[in-house]
């Protein structure tokens, strides 16, 4: 049926194939594990919106003839493609997904793709963009390493806007710029919640956003943050939600419900400054991130990184809850030190059940950047140049996209 009617047998033992290279939407950054495949049916279905259980297996739109995912260098080759003219092909990692057309597929030899030809979209009007809450922090600019990842400044919008980042301020950056029409952002409090709300109902506001990303306050905060809040977000997660937490938003997992505080130790130390850290090469997608941080000159030797103004406040991940990803057993501090580790969620059931994902790191990302109060977005605090990724930088945007990448193994 469909497209399978234009699909031969090669002499030799040959195929027909397709390959090429996956791109963040900066159009420079390859990316890892993303899924490349050519929907039988030609057309694919909208995304249902809010968070819902992604495991990996489940059937993609469209009903897919043939389909891959990247390497640790963005590579792809998909192989028994049809030989015919306009060949939809589709890349997409969870709901970020980008479609086009090759125009001829040749019969039993490779069709390259431009080098630069795939990448997620930037806009819209490109393609499908999860639906992001990014709170603001005085420590960390985690909008403007948005930015540098490529996604237009049209889709940095208020909450409630028809931009795909909708922005709110913790204790950092809270207005757009004049370019922007310099609006305020909402405060942080009224996505997470506050004491007089139920946690069911903040859980239910939480869900209609894909992912969470949280830049540094400079402090917990617990002021900000109570028990309602800490059940919603939980319950978030559980539900399927993604998180990125940086730094001193270890108060969701320090603080929250139980088991999240069995996650991690917690012992608060001097920082660390700038040091040499060690990839987890010990499962399958730190081995992957390991080498990819090779492919994109973030790092010089496998399994290592030097990464600038480490903090020190986790000193261990319980395996059975977590991975660490990147570490430092020897430090100043005389203590082991966690700069990466995630979970999936809900830590309750077995991990083949669990739909939910969780980073936190102890390192302030986006180097350089800033994202005080009197700083408007993106002109005031966004500084650096767009195209200069530091390696933890490189870091954040490898996870960006594995937080919003389906939990579990591939078993489709």
């Amino acid at each position: 049926m469909g497209l399978e009617c234009f699909q031969v047998d090669c002499p030799g033992g040959g195929t027909t194939s397709v390959s090429g290279i996956v791109h963040a939407p900066n159009g420079t950054l390859p990316l890892y594990n993303v899924t490349v495949y050519v929907p039988n049916t030609g057309a694919v279905d909208a995304f249902d919106a809010g968070a819902q259980c992604d495991r990996c297996g489940t059937v993609l739109s469209g009903n897919p003839l043939v389909k891959t995912t990247t390497d640790t260098e963005g590579r792809f080759l998909l192989t028994d493609m049809p030989v015919t003219g306009d060949v939809r092909l589709v890349v997409q990692v969870g709901k970020w997904r980008r479609q086009y057309v090759i125009p001829q597929v040749a019969e039993c030899v490779d069709t390259p793709l431009a080098a630069d030809e795939l990448r997620l979209p930037r806009n819209q009007s490109e393609g499908d963009i999860p639906l992001m809450a990014l709170t603001t922090g005085s420590a960390d600019a985690l909008e403007c390493l948005l930015r540098k990842i490529g996604l237009d400044d049209n889709e940095f919008t208020a909450a409630g806007g028809t931009g795909r980042v909708h922005l709110y301020t913790g204790n950092g950056t809270d207005q757009f710029d004049a370019a922007q029409g310099n609006g305020a952002f909402t405060n942080a409090t009224s996505l997470w919640g506050t004491d007089t709300e139920a946690a069911a109902d903040i859980t239910a506001r939480l869900d209609d956003y894909d992912v969470l990303l949280l830049s540094c306050e400079s402090g917990q905060h617990a002021e900000t943050k109570p028990a309602p809040a800490l059940e919603a977000m939980k319950a978030y997660a559980d539900l399927g939600g993604r998180m990125f937490l940086s730094h001193w938003h270890n108060y969701w997992i320090q603080l929250g419900p139980t088991p999240w505080p069995d996650v991690m130790d917690f012992d608060f130390q001097p920082d660390l400054g700038d040091v040499t850290a060690d990839v987890n090469t010990g499962f399958e997608r730190g081995a992957a991130l390991a080498d990819w941080l090779l492919h994109v000159d973030a790092s010089t030797t496998l399994g290592q990184i030097d990464i600038l103004d480490t903090q020190h406040t986790v000193t261990a991940v319980d395996p059975a809850y977590g991975e660490r990803w990147i570490y430092k057993d020897v430090t100043a501090n005389d203590s082991p030190s966690v700069q990466y580790m995630s979970m999936t969620t809900p830590l309750e059931v077995e991990p083949e059940d669990r739909c939910g994902r969780a980073v936190f790191s102890d390192i302030h990302v986006s180097s350089g950047d800033d994202s005080a109060s009197t700083l408007a977005f993106p002109s005031g605090g966004c500084v650096t140049p767009e195209t200069d990724l530091t390696n933890q930088e490189k870091v954040l945007a490898f996870m960006i996209f594995d937080i919003a990448s389906c939990v579990g193994p591939d078993v489709e």
